[in-house]
């Protein structure tokens, strides 16, 4: 169980609120699988490398989708901050591995739902990324193909990608510049995928030894073509580096090999926007919650020793409040504690 305290002390008049982020990062100095990661599908597509320290990932259209993934252990809505920062290695990488099939496939980084009550869960066999996949946010990379029906010549492109949950997909088109944006191979490249909910925009940047290689202009949920209201959203729950199956997509295909290292995914903290206040002798602290977390409002007249004075309750992904029913008639400090069960 992972404990959090996000302290409010409350003197007087004054408030003061500390809360920080929550982040997951594996730098595969020991084997991943001891640090909560997994793979679900073919198993061979994924290898820690001890020696390099990464992870040896092969792309394979042809095999079924197939992922390293880490739980959150929360969901992620387009209300929520995050940030993804890893290095990438492409040793090569190409379309058309596949007969007919002259289109290309992403790569896959970020974000999925994993949640076995969700039928189109990414881990169901209708979960087709070239076709029908809901709930994506991700970093994605496509080699260079093309389309015969019509023709089309398609540069290979780097693109944050968003799909909400009923299927509704938004990223730029990997056709049109500046998207468009070959990586080099063999070479260690730097991505960081950044998404702001309140202003809903995702940034893109790519280095190697430093130099930019590309700088994506933010692409807004909420801009033209975008999101267009509250009822399209995204839900995901685990971050995953994924490998797509062809299976569903009649043009696209992609073969691959390559590593990946320094993972840090960053999280938003479990409460955010706390305030306090007193009401007819009730102390009642309200704050923006996080679904996955179980919430207990704490109080300590020292800060030495803490007292629980509510029942642990479940966040639901919106606003919470916690009350102290029978505060002290001196001052007190509250602490809202943050359990991820």
């Amino acid at each position: 169980m992972k404990k959090l305290f996000i302290t409010l002390a409350i003197a007087s008049l004054s408030v003061l609120s500390v809360v920080r982020a929550t982040t997951i990062t594996e730098n595969f100095s020991a084997d991943p699988s001891q640090n909560g990661w997994q793979v679900f599908g073919n198993t061979n597509q994924f290898q820690w490398n001890s020696t390099n320290q990464n992870l040896d990932v092969t792309w394979d259209s042809t095999q079924p989708n197939s992922y390293f993934y880490h739980p959150l252990g929360t969901t992620l809505t387009r209300n929520d901050d995050f940030s993804i920062a890893f290095d990438l290695k492409l040793n090569d990488i190409a379309s058309g591995n596949e007969p007919g099939k002259t289109g290309p496939l992403q790569l896959g980084f970020g974000f999925l739902n994993f949640n076995p009550l969700n039928p189109m869960n990414a881990t169901s066999t209708n979960f087709m990324r070239g076709d029908f996949a809901p709930d994506v946010a991700e970093f994605d990379y496509y080699a260079h193909g093309f389309y015969t029906d019509p023709f089309f010549d398609a540069p290979a492109a780097s693109v944050p990608s968003f799909i909400s949950d009923d299927g509704f997909d938004y990223a730029p088109s990997e056709a049109v510049a500046p998207y468009d944006n070959e990586l080099p191979t063999n070479q260690l490249i730097h991505v960081t995928f950044t998404y702001t909910a309140s202003n809903q925009t995702a940034v893109v940047f790519l280095t190697t030894n430093g130099v930019s290689v590309g700088e994506l202009p933010p692409l807004a949920l909420n801009g033209d073509n975008g999101f267009s209201d509250t009822n399209d959203d995204f839900s995901v729950d685990t971050f995953s580096v994924s490998s797509y199956s062809s299976a569903g997509d009649d043009f696209d295909s992609v073969l691959a090999h390559g590593s990946v290292g320094n993972i840090v995914v960053t999280l938003p903290p479990p409460a955010q926007n706390l305030s306090g206040a007193s009401s007819n002798g009730v102390w009642q602290i309200q704050f923006t919650d996080c679904s996955g977390w179980l919430y207990t409002l704490e109080r300590s007249t020292n800060f030495l020793s803490w007292t629980s004075v509510s029942i642990p309750t479940s966040g639901n992904g919106t606003n919470l409040f916690l009350q102290d029913t029978n505060p002290p008639g001196d001052k007190a400090f509250y602490r809202v504690r943050a359990d991820r069960p």
